[in-house]
């Protein structure tokens, strides 16, 4: 109890001052920074909240849970709340925003599934390629109900995420109701560390051509991509000839924007809108096509689906207006925001929507996603093929697919491809 009565004072320089951390799905945006709130400059409907803390430090019967940081993070999860802004602006704690940076740097311990908020509810967008989640069963579109027992619905997502990750060798077990079903079921996952390749790519066996994930936008996605676009071009001139490029942005939760703009000057020619941002003040400004691209001409289809999101996004969104691209699949999820992150005092961090991302011909992503040209639905349990899959069917020199979503790809591609030659 001692700790807190002068906690007050910190509480009021932590809830109201804040400065920029690196980055975070904003790319290069710079010059945001909080300064400290006066006195003079508080609302008057800040003294309720003194009122309303007075009131339970004084008077709450059960003083073991008086926990000051767990208050004080719930104050400020429901200021954001009442943005209305869920599934966008976000706060993390000093551990969960640790393990968002970790992320994008490619590697962490846990169980190696993306996650985002949907209402009081965290949603598994999805498992990631060899994961722990993916081999226990977890499924994209599952909601976590509990947590080793625990009620976790109506918890902020950076509560649950901390209690789900935690070191390799460890063992957490999820509550979960899968998508279409009716009755929960308990899936125990060994936590173990989780190496990201945020991009993978493979020829379609006996196919001229060749397929492109891209998992996230991480750190060196763009670096990455280069590197596999100038692989597949030493493949053509080493007299294995590539006619088109199936590009999968499937469950992809987004990340860096820098990275999704560099993504789009390899498919989009030179001064090509890839993106346009809204701010606050209704201003409108674009980023465009820029330097040498290795994709530009190759015919091309993407993929997307309800987990695709973020900058993901954008990437889709730039594809189907310049009419580079046809897309297939599912309408994405619909997270088109710029998001900062501001660092706070102690290494807590709120994300927050800033601009709202619109694609080259100003239609808003945020709530809208972007709809496929052709809408193809499958389960969400339904195993996808991936760059992995299309390299074990070639060595066993036999290929088959339950993926409906690829296939249509595919089927439209080679159509293209043939209409070119």
């Amino acid at each position: 109890m001692k700790n807190l009565i002068p906690f007050r004072r910190w509480l009021l320089v932590f809830l109201l001052t804040a400065m920029l951390g690196s980055a975070f799905s904003a790319g290069a945006v710079t010059g945001y920074l909080a300064r400290p709130v006066l006195a003079a400059d508080q609302p008057s409907e800040f003294a309720v909240f003194w009122e309303a803390w007075d009131i339970v430090l004084n008077h709450f019967v059960d003083r073991d849970r008086l926990d000051a940081r767990r208050m004080t993070y719930g104050a400020i999860q429901g200021m954001l709340d009442s943005l209305g802004d869920q599934g966008h602006t976000a706060f993390f704690s000093p551990e969960a925003a640790q393990a968002e940076s970790r992320a994008l740097e490619g590697s962490f311990e846990g169980i190696g599934a993306y996650v985002d908020a949907e209402g009081e509810q965290v949603k598994i967008i999805a498992p990631i390629r060899g994961s722990p989640a993916e081999a226990a069963g977890l499924l994209a579109g599952d909601i976590i109900l509990k947590v080793d027992g625990v009620e976790v619905t109506g918890l902020p997502q950076w509560e649950v995420i901390g209690m789900v990750r935690g070191p390799a060798g460890t063992t957490v077990t999820l509550t979960v109701l899968h998508p279409e079903a009716s009755e929960p079921v308990d899936i125990a996952i060994t936590r173990g560390r989780i190496a990201i390749a945020s991009v993978d790519w493979a020829r379609v066996p006996e196919r001229d051509i060749v397929y492109v994930q891209i998992t996230q936008f991480a750190a060196n996605t763009a670096d990455d991509l280069r590197k596999a676009l100038e692989a597949i071009h030493a493949e053509t001139d080493a007299g294995q000839p590539v006619a088109g490029l199936i590009l999968d942005l499937r469950n992809n939760p987004g990340g860096l924007l820098s990275q999704a703009l560099r993504t789009g000057n390899q498919f989009l020619p030179t001064g090509a809108i890839i993106l346009n941002e809204r701010n606050a003040q209704g201003r409108v400004s674009s980023y465009k096509s820029l330097g040498r691209g290795l994709a530009r001409d190759l015919p091309m289809v993407a993929l997307i689906n309800e987990g695709s999101a973020s900058a993901a996004e954008i990437i889709a969104g730039a594809l189907q207006d310049n009419e580079r691209a046809q897309l297939v699949g599912m309408t994405t999820v619909g997270t088109g925001t710029v998001l900062v992150p501001f660092t706070l005092s102690d290494g807590s961090l709120i994300r927050l929507g800033v601009t709202n991302w619109l694609t080259p011909n100003l239609r808003l992503i945020k709530g809208q996603g972007i709809e496929p040209d052709v809408m193809v639905s499958q389960e969400a349990g339904v195993t996808k093929v991936d760059a992995e899959a299309l390299r074990e069917a070639a060595e066993q020199q036999s290929f088959a697919s339950d993926d409906l979503q690829f296939d249509a790809a595919l089927m439209l591609l080679e159509g293209l491809v043939a209409e070119k030659s």
